[in-house]
């Protein structure tokens, strides 16, 4: 995503003699070119591992890449306001940021006060606190809690979402728990992120997700998922070493961009936690430049 640099030597006849001329011919930002329209980010949380040897030279290697817009999971000791200006010097615009269910809950002004100083326009939970299979009692907790956090954040000019991941599916009713949890969170407050691996792995459909609840999925994180994993489960958890780069895995990624584009999706992220995730990275960049959605 660089810089690219080509010199064109010029032969002028004259007093002039010979004369070198350097053009340079920047790159399309990811999501900017001739394949998938994102806008693309990343979700930093990705480089977890650098970030707690080297923030500013983790940093760095997000920009090399050509990434322009990213998604927070924590500033890494760093106080909100010193690390948006490591963003800044490099051009990285945070979007999102994902802060603790309990925090939320229990200080959600604290989040209001963090996210204005990161710049942010979002604030999310991805994990709700739940012991064994998730249930009615504990999802219906989450609904007021998200409603409540979302009006809350909308007061500072701040959006709330949710990210699933996988152990909503429980059976409810004719549906499963998150249909209860989108269908009873207030829209004006409350859009929601698809991480497309925790949709697969409990064996949903994200394009049939993605059409059913249009306009409520707002954010989106692009994972694919290693062939041979197992999916159909509740869990929420798996080893990070089944996250696989864009286009290697078992994700229909063409159809699934194509729903999501429909479906008004605002954001993407790349989210990549295996342990080789620096190698990934830009093998995801790649094929989100070449596949059409």
């Amino acid at each position: 995503m660089a810089c690219l640099m080509k010199s064109i030597l010029l032969t002028l006849f004259g007093s002039t003699g010979l004369a070198f001329l350097t053009v340079c011919t920047a790159a399309a930002a990811p999501g900017t070119g001739p394949g998938f329209q994102g806008p693309i980010g990343l979700q930093l949380y990705s480089l977890r591992d650098q970030f707690k040897k080297d923030v500013p030279g983790t940093l760095d290697e997000v920009k090399r890449w050509g990434i322009r817009h990213v998604e927070l999971a924590g500033t890494y000791d760093m106080p909100a306001k010193q690390f948006k200006a490591e963003l800044d010097k490099r051009g990285l615009v945070p979007i999102s940021a994902h802060f603790p269910y309990e925090k939320f809950r229990d200080d959600v002004e604290s989040i209001a006060t963090e996210a204005k100083a990161l710049g942010l326009k979002y604030a999310g939970c991805a994990w709700i606190p739940h012991e064994g299979d998730f249930t009615e009692k504990t999802c219906r907790e989450a609904i007021v809690m998200f409603n409540n956090a979302g009006e809350a954040l909308a007061r500072h000019g701040l959006k709330f979402f949710y990210h699933s991941h996988g152990y909503e599916f429980q059976p409810h009713g004719q549906g499963t728990l998150l249909d209860l949890l989108i269908s009873e969170t207030n829209p004006k407050y409350v859009s929601y992120e698809m991480d497309i691996f925790w949709i697969v792995h409990p064996g949903q459909d994200p394009v049939k997700l993605l059409d059913k609840y249009a306009k409520r999925w707002e954010l989106m994180h692009l994972k694919d998922m290693k062939k041979g994993t197992p999916t159909g489960l509740l869990t929420g958890h798996t080893d990070v070493s089944n996250d696989a780069a864009l286009g290697t895995g078992q994700m229909d990624l063409p159809a699934i961009l194509r729903a999501a584009k429909k479906a008004g999706v605002k954001w993407y992220f790349i989210e990549d936690e295996s342990p080789w995730s620096e190698q990934q990275i830009p093998q995801s960049l790649k094929f989100l430049e070449q596949v059409s959605g």
